[in-house]
This record gives C-alpha cells, sequence and structure tokens, in this order.
C-alpha cells in the first residue's frame, strides 16, 4: 500500500514562522530612517503583525510630559486624552513602572475604574501596554481591540518582542540623529571659517593690516551690530563693503 506523504501543514512549526516574521520586523525598523519614521512604522507594524490589534500608538516621556507622537487610527488620540483626564489606564501604568499591562475586558477591569469603561464605549474592549525603553527614552507601545479577550499569549509575546526591537531601533535612529547633526555643525563651522577667512583676506589687501589686526575689525563690528561675525564677514563678502565698528574709520 503507497504511502500518503501529509500534508506541508503538517510540518507547519509556529516558533520558526514567529522567528521569520520578526526577522523581517526587524529588517523594516531598521531601515526606517528619521525617528519619527521609526515610531511610525513601529505602530503600522503592530497592527499588521499582531492578530488582534486594531489600533496601535505610543507613549514617550519627554522633558517629564508625556507626548504621544504616533497613532494609526484618530480614535488613538481619543484614547490618549482619555487616559490623561482620568490619570490612570494600562498605558500610563506600563509607562510608569517599566512592565507590560493587559486588560482582557475594559468594561469591568477594577484597575482602571473610570478610564475602562469610556474606553469600552469608544469601542476598545481589550489593551495591551508594553514599556518601551531607548537610550535617555522611555515609553509605551501601546496596542487596542474592539474585542473582548483580544490578546493571546502570543499576541503578547510578539508585542513584547516588537517592544524591544523598536527600543533597538529607536537607539539606531537617535544615534543616526545626532550623527547627522555633528556632521552638519561640523560643515557649518567650516562654512564660517572659509567666510571669515574670505573677510579677512579683503580687509588685509584693502588695509595693509595683518590677519589679527582684521579679525579684530570684524570682531569690532560683531559686537557693535550685534550680529554674529558669520553674518559680519559673509557681508563683508558679498558687499565689499567695510563693516561699521562704532569706531573712526580705519580703526
Amino acid at each position: 500500500m503507497t504511502e500518503i506523504e501529509p500534508p506541508l501543514s503538517a510540518y507547519h512549526d509556529p516558533t520558526t514562522e514567529l522567528t521569520g516574521r520578526f526577522l523581517e520586523t526587524a529588517q523594516a525598523l531598521f531601515s526606517a530612517g528619521s525617528v519619527g519614521d521609526t515610531l511610525q512604522r513601529v505602530v503600522d507594524l503592530a497592527v499588521a503583525t499582531i492578530d488582534g490589534c486594531d489600533f496601535a500608538g505610543i507613549f514617550l516621556l519627554e522633558g517629564g510630559s508625556i507626548a504621544a507622537p504616533v497613532r494609526t487610527d484618530p480614535v488613538v488620540v481619543e484614547l490618549d486624552a482619555l487616559q490623561h483626564h482620568c490619570a490612570e489606564g494600562p498605558c500610563l501604568a506600563a509607562l510608569a513602572d517599566g512592565t507590560t499591562h493587559y486588560a482582557d475586558d475594559m468594561a469591568d477591569d477594577a484597575r482602571w475604574p473610570r478610564f475602562g469603561p469610556q474606553a469600552d464605549a469608544l469601542g476598545v474592549r481589550s489593551v495591551l501596554a508594553v514599556s518601551l525603553s531607548a537610550e535617555g527614552t522611555l515609553g509605551a507601545l501601546n496596542l487596542y481591540a474592539r474585542c473582548r479577550q483580544a490578546f493571546g499569549v502570543v499576541d503578547r509575546a510578539k508585542g513584547v518582542i516588537l517592544a524591544s526591537l523598536a527600543g533597538l531601533a529607536l537607539n539606531s535612529a537617535e544615534a543616526h540623529v545626532a550623527e547627522e547633526r555633528r556632521l552638519d555643525n561640523l560643515q557649518d563651522a567650516l562654512v564660517t571659517r572659509e567666510v571669515i577667512g574670505q573677510a579677512q583676506g579683503i580687509l588685509m589687501e584693502r588695509e595693509r593690516i595683518t590677519p589679527d589686526q582684521a579679525f579684530d575689525v570684524l570682531r569690532r563690528a560683531s559686537q557693535h551690530l550685534n550680529i554674529k561675525l558669520k553674518t559680519v564677514a559673509q557681508a563683508l563678502v558679498d558687499t565689499g563693503e567695510r563693516p561699521q565698528t562704532g569706531a573712526p574709520s580705519g580703526n
């Protein structure tokens, strides 16, 4: 009797699928680019990869106050405002204690008696809030569902993994932004030095003075006009006019 090969689905390995899915997620997060793009990619991926999630948003602690820079649906803005107004909720709790908070029935959760029924009235019955941390940044990844008991064990595990990947990607994005800022500052310093050098050369040639004397003219003009030294130098290069120093001409 010929043996029948089992269908491919019989070899299905949930762990392998989960690993592959989150390798793809990691690649997507680390290729997002800016900090804002990375955060938006996080919430978009939450809705796309976590079965129970209908909406998602992020809380960030910035300068002692809570910001909510990204979300996937306008209802998240209402939910964020409700938590702030009620001064309670799973997302605030996750941000405060750095852990995960899951509410499987917002209408009947003793932990958040004010926020829960109002969230339920907006059509949100389950909330999963996972702490998110990056270097110098604290936050929470907030997942919302229309159904009660929407986030099973696997969904909650996915949320934790996504938040961990998001923290690493956010670190990378912030480091990239810092490096770009450093390079911009360096470029600006080089341009400033070049412009000041050109202005000094004009004064040296015209007035037969030394480099130090030419720089002193620019410095005194900057103080007298109350504008940056680079601006004074650029005006001289552009117009050829000697800047006012508040002293008699030639001094």
